[in-house]
């Protein structure tokens, strides 16, 4: 007794199917590496933007080196970083709950 022959169209379907899921395996395995690949040099490009800010910090430590001009322009910066930081701090909205009957029973623990 033969179970499966050559002849048999199943045996061709199953072949088929185990092949296309094989290079289907394969082609999200190259794509899961493409994608990780793009995520290494993303990674690559901060740590050399990293490395260039602290090669800046170092430079920036030399500040009695620095001219008159730079000195300027520093302290110009601070003075309008701080002023926006101010202006942001005020666009802020605070709401606090008070007790309501309406609230409370929505709300419990007012």
């Amino acid at each position: 007794m033969q179970l499966l022959s050559i002849s048999d169209p199943q045996i061709w379907l199953l072949a088929g199917i185990s092949v296309l899921v094989v290079f289907s395996i394969l082609v999200i395995l190259v794509a899961i590496l493409n994608v990780f690949t793009i995520v290494a040099k993303k990674t690559t490009e901060k740590a050399k933007a990293v490395k260039s800010t602290i090669e800046t910090i170092e430079q920036a430590k030399t500040f009695e080196k620095a001219s008159e001009e730079d000195k300027a322009a520093v302290a110009m910066a601070l003075y309008l970083y701080f002023q926006e930081k101010n202006n942001r701090e005020n666009r802020v909205l605070t709401i606090v709950p008070y007790p309501s009957a309406w609230g409370a029973t929505l709300n419990p623990r007012l």
